[in-house]
């Protein structure tokens, strides 16, 4: 039970803490065992009371939930113990026959779901249920809001575990004992979801977990067997272990029954699968209250044989980007034995928001998880693995243009992190990748690059674009008033992963990427002066003229004024309507970028950019006739900073900006 409250945690951002938190009170009750055991009371986590209170209060229309996680626990506490006994059997103590029993006491208002699998000691309680750590938790609840149903779309994404049972509850006891321990070390853990729980040692004569639920009087329904068998049937008939309720009693005995198929799914015939089955699967497997947005089902037999069934999410968890120092990954068997829940060895970092499962028929049973790593049949399975993966995603991007937009919305700035780390499937990645451009009103990223291709403008042999920290920056950009002129189409990249990824991704099918804000710009025959070739919606300029030169001892002395800032000033090719923007060299980090990495500590080499000035512009020629030194030197270092400004750069003192402004407007 204990370790998919941890994995259903880790994996959403709210993982349960490896110590009590300093808050934590340790007070002795005057209960005592027959050893030398206490009651301890403990107060929970102050993080942990607000899951309780939301889970408690907000889950209205999914209080049925709770069923389902509990299962799922004693399910993953069984596959631990099995994995166990692979190399010792005599862990098992007599009791192989594994199983999870449920049973309902509609006297005492009970309900029990226990298991006999590995269970847990007093240290593992405590780190399970007593607190919750860092891992997202703090980022998760600054995240809610006041509306209930709004907050329990967010519970879903996260995961509710262990504390489900309170929804329906009013007080919890549990009872474990880890296998392999004396009968004396069982663990009792106790709490009504306030503000505390208290936790004994006792005597308990079987290992494994039971969780008794104190049902409310207003949740009485779940005390109905029929109601608690169509529960499982529903979310978890896909356990591998059998499920039993006690049956009818016979002569004064009272038999237990199986109440689910506990078979496989990924093992079945994909024609005996029906889509609400592998839907309900998917959810049994991730604790996501939305239907995937798609699967893939296929078995492979020959010199390997394996069984893999694929999903891809609807809705991405809110901390994806932070996941990539996370344990995620695919649920890995072996002959239908659980070896790991989070196999990250299968798929690379950038497909970590793909679930589902891997069986394998030829990994030996007893290799551990470095060896795996390292194992030649596992690196055949995961290269299959990446390729089944971007072809699912590739068919929706084929079948469904307008789903795929709203995967893209979802994934795409973790699928680009591919074209950087996964050189020898560059080529399958690229075509998925979806870009705002020029060419296209708002801020969706919809074109792919065939597309881009397709309407390159004659005599192009460069894919342009640009990186800015968000959607509008890019898109109001002053390196892109030449484009617009001329109507060349520019990809618009906001994501934090795109400037990253475009120092890899230096060309796709043959042509060449250029940023429009590094280096020199050379339109050539693409800047025409034809009064026919697009223009931008509100140009009134009929023609292009050539571009005036500032005097050479002109730009001397601005870049003299700019020395410690720019490393070259020069008449600017892009500029039409503003003043001034700042070049950096091919190889140079965006502006942006290096702002981040400084906000985040990380050391960031020097560069100094070039500053480009736009002849025509009036601030420019207002320049030219500055009468002394102060006046230029403050003009000079305005052009510079509006100019840092508009590539999100960081000024290092905006009270004098706002100062020189302020000046410049009074004069006009």
């Amino acid at each position: 039970m204990s370790k998919t409250s941890k994995r259903t945690s880790k994996k959403t951002g709210s993982k349960t803490g490896s110590k009590t938190s300093s808050k934590t009170s340790s007070k002795t009750s005057s209960k005592t065992s027959s050893k030398t055991s206490t009651t301890q009371t403990h107060e929970f986590q102050a993080e942990t009371r607000q899951v309780l209170r939301l889970v408690i209060h907000s889950l209205y229309s999914n209080k049925e939930i709770f069923l389902r996680e509990l299962i799922s626990n004693a399910s993953d506490a069984l596959d631990q113990l099995r994995f166990v006994a692979i190399q010792d059997d005599s862990i098992y103590a007599g009791d192989s026959e594994l199983r999870i029993e449920i049973e309902i006491d509609e006297k005492a208002g009970t309900l029990t779901v226990r298991d006999n699998g590995i269970g847990m000691n007093r240290e593992e309680v405590m780190e399970n249920i007593g607190t919750i750590a860092k891992s997202g938790t703090r980022e998760f609840l600054d995240r809610l809001s006041g509306d209930q149903k709004a907050d329990a779309q967010i519970i879903g994404q996260f995961g509710v575990g262990f504390y489900s049972a309170f929804i329906v509850a009013d007080k919890v006891t549990l009872l474990s004992r880890k296998a392999g321990d004396a009968v004396d070390e069982g663990v009792r853990w106790e709490s009504d979801g306030g503000g505390e729980f208290s936790i004994e040692t006792t005597d308990r004569a079987t290992h494994g977990t039971e969780v008794t639920l104190h049902v409310k009087k207003a949740e009485k329904e779940f005390l109905s067997k029929w109601t608690i068998r169509s529960l499982v049937s529903r979310y978890s008939d896909h356990i591998g272990f059998p499920i039993r309720m006690p049956a009818e009693a016979q002569d004064g005995d009272t038999p237990w029954e199986d109440v689910n198929q506990a078979s496989a799914l990924w093992t079945l015939p994909k024609k005996e699968i029906s889509d609400e089955e592998y839907q309900s699967f998917y959810k049994h497997l991730t604790h996501d209250l939305e239907d995937a947005r798609c699967w893939a089902h296929n078995k492979v037999e020959g010199s390997q044989c394996y069984t893999t069934l694929l999903y891809v999410p609807t809705t991405a968890p809110m901390d994806l980007m932070l996941q990539r120092d996370e344990r995620t990954g695919l649920r890995l068997y072996v002959k239908r034995v659980f070896i790991m829940d989070a196999a990250q060895s299968l798929l690379p970092h950038y497909l970590r928001f793909i679930r589902g499962v891997v069986d394998s028929s030829d990994l030996p049973l007893n290799v551990s998880r470095e060896l795996l790593q390292e194992n030649e049949l596992l690196a055949k399975i995961r290269s299959a693995m990446i390729r089944r993966c971007l072809n699912m995603i590739g068919k929706i991007a084929k079948d469904d243009p307008e789903q795929y937009e709203k995967f893209f919305e979802q994934f795409g700035a973790v699928l680009k992190e591919g074209v950087a780390e996964d050189f020898t499937n560059r080529d399958r990645i690229a075509p998925l990748l979806r870009f705002a451009s020029t060419h296209e009103k708002g801020s969706d990223a919809c074109v792919s690059l065939d597309l881009y291709k397709e309407r390159m403008q004659e005599g192009q042999d460069v894919i342009y674009f640009i990186t800015a920290e968000n959607h509008q920056a890019a898109s109001n950009s002053p390196h892109l008033e030449v484009f617009r002129k001329n109507g060349i189409e520019v990809l618009l990249m906001s994501d934090r992963v795109d400037e990253w990824m475009m120092a890899y991704f230096t060309e796709f099918d043959g042509t060449a990427f250029k940023s429009v804000a590094k280096g020199e710009i050379d339109l050539g025959a693409l800047q025409s002066t034809d009064s026919d070739s697009p223009q931008e919606e509100g140009d009134t300029k009929a023609s292009e003229e050539a571009a005036q030169t500032l005097d050479a001892d002109l730009l001397k002395k601005i870049h003299d004024n700019l020395t410690d800032q720019v490393s070259e000033v020069r008449t600017s090719q892009r500029l039409t309507d503003s003043a001034s923007c700042l070049v950096l060299g091919e190889q140079e980090m965006a502006l942006h970028l290096q702002k981040l990495l400084e906000q985040a500590g990380q050391a960031v080499p020097g560069s100094r950019p070039v500053l480009e000035l736009n002849a025509d512009h009036p601030l420019v020629q207002l320049l030219q006739e500055s009468e002394g030194d102060e006046a230029f030197s403050e003009l000079s270092l305005m052009l510079y900073e509006q100019a840092l400004l508009s590539e999100g750069g960081s000024l290092s003192d905006p009270a004098g900006f706002v100062r020189r402004v302020n000046k410049l407007m009074l004069k006009v």
